[in-house]
């Protein structure tokens, strides 16, 4: 094994050969290659339906406009920003968005939602010409059987129905998404026909939902690969192909990344996840896993601010453990953990630091590996608290001090009873009562 100045690039990183000798990447071994690489296209929902959990508040004007500043920043290519047939409320707030893009120049493709009928797709219209928004019609229709039987329709109504809702689109000049909503429990001779009625009144994108989140990533490969097999200009790239996923048994991000490799190439997500029921594929946890794949290299470091804002905004609580962003990501009271963390430090190389016990690099994301002390703690978490906090790490009576408090805790110290703790037993802070918790 090289020492560490051969591993380095200069500037404490480390160089791509060092990468690969220090970690095996059993993700990459004997990986099929994808049907496409590069770039994905990334569509933001958050703020369709997003909003139609049952649990969220709507947020307030100004910070979905926000959302769409960070949608941009972050290389979020479209956006779904609404309904707008839902009723006035919602055709103002359609209407604001498509002319905060305009105004502010976003790099946001907008996309309404409408179903299959031409009253849901004439505000649509409205907007865009109001504002001089492009906007995409994102039609959608239940295409499976099941859906067909308890609503009473039949294929040929609905065939009907979507050839004149895509067609009055396409003469308004609007550009159409067809989605395919159950897709992933639809027969293939209905989607079928059902794409292929689309396709020919003019739709330029297909999407297949896994509405009832029921698909698994091999149920989603066979879905993509037959819907490429059967129209050629999905296959080629003429026609664009979306896959848009639920949570309900927890393979949202799985299926997303099937879908990636089988050929789909644009994914449809939510800020931390929002959705009907239990919610969508994690925009956020889409961004990450895509950006340590290679294929977003875009600046995530505002990554935290979207998260934090979808969860103010709309009122839902991010969990301590949710990956990346929530509070106990990047933060261990291990002491194994923390003295591993603590070598790699002392050789100088943060990087290393960032993965001996993460498989996501905090920094990346704007975020830093953070050691606290508790029960399961050792004395190294104690010294790196102490030094972090403006103490001596040496100070023996301090640093025994809080790690025998720790040890009969039930939960982490908090920094507050850390820095009490050191004081009752001598020592001295060096940078100010006000970091000292007084």
């Amino acid at each position: 094994m090289a020492d560490s100045s051969d591993l380095t690039n200069g500037r404490g990183g480390l160089t791509d050969a060092a990468s690969s000798q220090l970690i095996y990447d059993w993700n990459t071994a004997g990986r099929i290659q994808p049907a496409a690489t590069g770039r994905i296209a990334l569509f933001d929902q958050t703020l369709r339906d997003g909003l139609q959990a049952p649990s969220v508040q709507d947020p307030s004007p100004e910070d979905k406009r926000r959302l769409l500043h960070l949608m941009a920043a972050l290389g979020i290519s479209g956006a779904d920003i609404g309904l707008p047939a839902a009723g006035p409320r919602m055709l103002a707030q359609v209407r604001d968005l498509a002319a905060e893009i305009m105004r502010q120049h976003l790099p946001i493709a907008a996309s309404c939602a409408a179903r299959t009928v031409v009253a849901d797709i004439e505000p649509i219209v409205r907007v865009s010409q109001a504002t001089g928004c492009p906007i995409e019609a994102a039609t959608f229709v239940g295409s499976s059987e099941l859906r067909h039987f308890v609503e009473g329709w039949s294929l040929d109504a609905l065939l009907r129905s979507t050839e004149q809702a895509i067609g009055y689109a396409v003469t308004q000049g609007l550009a159409v998404m067809f989605v395919a909503e159950d897709a992933s429990r639809t027969r293939p001779e209905t989607l079928r026909r059902l794409c292929a009625a689309a396709l020919d009144a003019g739709a330029a994108r297909i999407c297949l939902a896994d509405t009832a989140g029921h698909a698994t990533p091999a149920g989603v490969a066979a879905l993509i690969e037959f819907v490429r097999r059967e129209f050629s200009g999905v296959a080629s790239g003429r026609i664009g192909l979306d896959w848009h996923g639920h949570r309900d048994r927890g393979l949202a991000i799985a299926n997303c990344l099937a879908a990636i490799d089988a050929g789909a190439d644009r994914i449809h997500g939510t800020g931390l996840g929002i959705g009907e029921r239990a919610g969508n594929a994690e925009m956020d946890l889409l961004l990450v896993n895509l950006r340590l794949m290679g294929r977003h290299e875009v600046d995530l470091s505002r990554l935290p601010e979207y998260c934090a804002l979808v969860s103010a905004a709309t009122g839902i609580p991010m969990p301590a453990n949710y990956p990346v962003m929530g509070r106990d990501a990047f933060r261990t009271g291990s002491g194994t953990h923390a003295a591993a963390i603590l070598k790699a430090e002392r050789k100088g190389m943060p990087q290393l630091a960032d993965l001996v016990y993460s498989g996501v690099p905090a920094t990346e994301f704007g975020l830093a590996q953070q050691i606290t002390v508790s029960s399961h703690s050792g004395i190294s978490n104690v010294r790196h608290w102490l030094g972090g906090h403006g103490y001596d790490p040496d100070d023996r009576q301090a640093s025994g001090a809080i790690l025998a408090a720790a040890k009969q805790s039930a939960r982490t110290l908090t920094d507050e009873e850390c820095h009490r703790l050191a004081r009752t037993a001598g020592a001295r802070s060096t940078i100010g009562a006000a970091d000292a918790g007084n």
